[in-house]
C-alpha cells in the first residue's frame, strides 16, 4: 500500500509542479531567486543580454547588413523568450524569476549561427563586464564577497561532516509516570517509575542495556535490556527504588546510561530527576 501510495503521490505532485504550475513555481515557490538577488553583485556571472550590440532590435534578412540598416543584432524573433521556462525577457535585464539555466544562451546562439553573426549575444557575463568600453575581461572572481561565500560553505560542510562521523545512532527519551510522583515500597525504599523512549537509528536490530549513575545504592526493578529493530522505537518501562537516606531533598538528579550490548561505544547519557517529599 505504502510504495503504491508513494508512487502516485509524487507522480501527482511532479505533474503539478512540472506539467500545472510551471513558471508559477520559479516566480512563487522557488527559493533560488531569493537567495540571487541577496548575493549578486556587479562581479556576478549570470545570463545577461548584451544591449550594446544588440540594439536596437528589429527583423532583417540573412543578406542584409544591419549597420547599414542602423540595426543591432538582435533580430528580434523572440526564441529567447519562448524556451525561458519562467517566460521572462532577458532583453529587458536581469529579473529575479532568471533561474540562470541558459536555455536563452542556447536558442540566441543557434539564431546567431543562422545569421552568420557572432555568438554570445546573451551569454554568461557580469555586469561589469557589459559595461567595460573595451569589452575586456574586468571582473575579478577573487574578490572578498566569493572568498566569504567559500569559507562559509567550507565551515558548513566541514560541521556537516563532523556531525555524521560523531554520530550517535541512539536517542534516549525519558518520561516521567505522571500519576504518581513518587511512592513507598513495603521495604522501605522510595520508587520513581519512568518509561524509556530508545530510537534506533542504526541499519541493524540492537539490544540496549540500561544503567542508573548517580546513587551509591539503588534497584533497578523491570528488564534492564530491550532489542529494538532497525528504524524503530522501544519503550521500556523501569522503576528505580532509592533508600530515602541517600536522597539529598525533594529532588535529586541522577542518570540514565543506555548502552549497545554487542557495541560498547553506542551509548547514550539521559539526565533525569528523582523526587520525594
Amino acid at each position: 500500500f505504502w510504495a503504491t501510495f508513494s508512487v502516485l503521490f509524487f507522480a501527482f505532485c511532479t505533474y503539478g509542479n512540472a506539467g500545472y504550475m510551471r513558471e508559477i513555481m520559479c516566480t512563487h515557490m522557488c527559493p533560488y531567486a531569493r537567495f540571487q538577488s541577496a548575493m549578486f553583485d556587479k562581479d556576478t556571472y549570470t545570463v545577461s543580454y548584451d544591449a550594446e550590440r544588440g540594439e536596437p532590435r528589429g527583423p532583417r534578412s540573412r543578406k542584409a547588413d544591419p549597420a547599414e540598416k542602423g540595426l543591432g543584432h538582435c533580430i528580434d524573433c523572440y526564441m529567447c523568450v519562448q524556451v525561458c521556462p519562467t517566460g521572462i525577457d532577458i532583453r529587458n535585464g536581469l529579473q529575479y524569476e532568471c533561474i540562470d539555466c541558459g536555455a536563452c544562451i542556447d536558442a540566441c546562439n543557434d539564431v546567431m549561427d543562422k545569421m552568420n553573426y557572432p555568438k554570445g549575444l546573451i551569454r554568461f557575463t557580469t555586469e561589469r563586464n557589459l559595461a567595460a568600453k573595451n569589452k575586456k575581461e574586468k571582473t575579478n572572481p577573487w574578490r572578498m564577497k566569493s572568498i566569504g561565500y567559500f569559507i562559509m560553505v567550507l565551515v558548513v560542510s566541514s560541521v556537516m561532516v563532523w556531525d555524521v562521523a560523531t554520530r550517535v545512532p541512539l536517542e534516549v527519551d525519558v518520561l516521567r509516570d505522571r500519576n504518581q510522583l513518587f511512592r513507598e515500597n513495603i521495604e522501605g525504599q522510595i520508587e520513581n517509575v519512568f518509561t524509556l523512549k530508545l530510537v534506533n537509528k542504526s541499519q541493524q536490530d540492537m539490544t540496549y542495556r540500561v544503567e542508573v549513575r548517580g546513587f551509591d545504592e539503588f534497584e533497578l526493578i523491570g528488564d534492564s535490556t530491550k532489542q529494538v529493530s532497525a528504524g524503530e522505537v522501544g519503550t521500556l518501562p523501569v522503576t528505580v527504588a532509592v533508600p530515602p537516606s541517600l536522597l539529598e531533598g525533594q529532588v535529586t538528579e541522577f542518570y540514565f546510561v543506555v548502552t549497545a550490548v554487542d557495541n560498547a561505544d553506542i551509548t547514550n547519557t539521559h539526565q533525569s530527576r528523582f523526587l520525594y517529599e
